[in-house]
């Protein structure tokens, strides 16, 4: 996301290490591996034990086993893909009546997989594994009759279909169930039931029953209302990133009703449903923003940023973003730094990026406060500055930010804008070992091993130490 200035910060942090450790092979490694290798990758059997005793068994006649290698070759599980085989097999062990067979034969029949889709054929072989009392298969025989693909759509049969699964306790068909109680589909309409099924299937943490058990108890349908019943209901879907729960759960805390009155939760929620493009949450956050909010102008901005909720615009995203910025909101301007170093939505401009990482970082964004370091380590935007650059990389470092903690014991190891210390060096990156991600964990890993060379044991046990203290004390902090 941060563009320029990242790239070039890694590409010279790389440099450092290499230079500073030679550590070269470690990181980069051979690209075909020595002869043993490619010994042992010529003498590897073409398939597992336990894949040649499946075949084995599967061409024996062991329905068991013909279903199980239909999956191996379906999944991709110990032998290539291949849909055309996992058909094949599906097929003998659907031919002895096993019913999961049957019904991932429908399933392949129905998706077109590895031929075009046959709905005929997937309604006949999902019927045979329903009428064996398949719940999977009832559920989607029922869903057949429902949308009416190759059949023609019978409600009454969806109906039937569904309650036979959701008797026997299938999520998807009790909400399915629910919700044809619930509009009089198939069945007189009935909130009783239809709250019973729907709770059914939300106790199995189905996001969509979930939301709708939260919504009859907000109206008190089928039910006596319930707003506390409510609210955990839609937090329950919410959390599970349902975006009309999301917005319900939003409007809940804006009105105060079964929970306390709480505009920056509701807003949060609103937010969440908006970038899944719930179309009221959308409007309630660019109402928000219009109204002068920073957190709704930072959301907005956000989601033009990258098109969720809306279409992507990154000149909206730099308006609205810059909107939230210049009322002090850190995010805010840690988000416009990174466009201006990028160039996203406005001229490429390194000085402006700084000045907005600076007001960021004034503020105790630990991001923010790194990439102020990068800017002077790099001299982009402001005057080259080592010992700038040590001080914005230690109050990130200090927060936890781990990428500071490496650049920092970087900075120790080469005596640059700090003085020279080994133990701090090794210290900083003992504290940075195991948050890092990709070349930045790479090279921290070699960098700490040529650095515990160069330590006697004494000095290695104080950095370790020294490590163990710091973080002892940063989990303190954070309880």
């Amino acid at each position: 996301m941060l563009g320029g200035v990242l790239s070039r910060a890694l590409l010279l942090r790389l440099r450092i290490v290499l230079a500073t450790v030679g550590c070269l092979a470690l990181l980069v490694g051979g690209a075909s591996g020595g002869p043993r290798t490619q010994q042992a990758a010529r003498q590897k059997p073409s398939v597992s034990a336990e894949i040649w005793a499946l075949q084995q068994r599967a061409g024996q006649g062991d329905a068991t086993a013909q279903l199980n290698l239909g999956n191996a070759y379906r999944y991709g599980r110990g032998v290539r893909m291949d849909l055309a085989q996992a058909m094949t097999w599906y097929r003998k062990a659907a031919e002895q009546g096993l019913p999961e067979a049957l019904y991932n034969l429908a399933v392949m029949y129905e998706g077109g997989w590895p031929i075009q889709p046959d709905y005929s054929e997937a309604m006949a072989w999902y019927r045979k594994a329903a009428e064996q009392g398949y719940a999977p298969a009832q559920y989607s025989l029922g869903a057949v009759y429902d949308t009416g693909r190759g059949v023609s759509r019978d409600d009454a049969q969806a109906f039937l279909w569904y309650r036979k699964a959701a008797e026997q306790g299938y999520a998807r068909a009790q909400y399915n169930l629910g919700a044809f109680y619930d509009t009089g589909r198939g069945v007189s309409r009935n909130d009783a039931q239809a709250f019973l099924w729907y709770r059914k299937a939300a106790e199995q943490g189905h996001a969509d029953a979930q939301c709708s058990v939260g919504a009859m108890y907000g109206a008190g349908q089928g039910v006596p209302r319930d707003d506390v019943q409510a609210v955990t209901w839609f937090r329950r879907a919410a959390e599970q990133g349902h975006p009309k729960a999301q917005y319900n759960l939003g409007v809940m805390y804006g009105k105060g009703q079964g929970v306390s009155q709480d505009d920056a939760q509701a807003l949060l929620w609103y937010r969440k449903a908006a970038e899944q493009g719930w179309p009221e949450a959308v409007a309630w956050t660019r109402n928000r923003a219009e109204q002068g909010d920073a957190v709704a102008q930072f959301a907005l901005g956000e989601m033009y940023l990258v098109g969720r909720g809306v279409p992507r615009d990154e000149v909206q995203a730099v308006a609205w973003t810059r909107k939230a910025a210049e009322q002090g909101h850190a995010r805010a301007q840690l988000t416009l730094a990174a466009m201006a170093g990028n160039g996203q939505g406005i001229p490429r401009d390194d000085a402006q990026a700084a000045a907005w990482f600076r007001r960021a970082a004034e503020q105790g964004d630990a991001e923010a406060q790194y990439h102020l370091g990068v800017a002077y380590e790099c001299g982009c935007g402001v005057p080259k500055d080592y010992a700038q650059a040590a001080a914005w990389y230690r109050q990130a470092a200090e927060q936890g930010f781990a990428d500071a903690q490496f650049n920092l014991a970087v900075f120790y190891r080469l005596g640059q804008g700090v003085p020279l210390d080994l133990v701090e060096a090794f210290k900083w990156s003992t504290v940075a070992a195991g948050r890092l991600l990709g070349d930045q964990q790479k090279a921290n890993a070699a960098f700490l091993e040529a650095t515990a060379t160069m330590l006697t044991a004494e000095r290695r046990a104080e950095a370790q130490q020294r490590a163990s203290e710091w973080l002892a004390a940063f989990e303190k902090r954070k309880k």
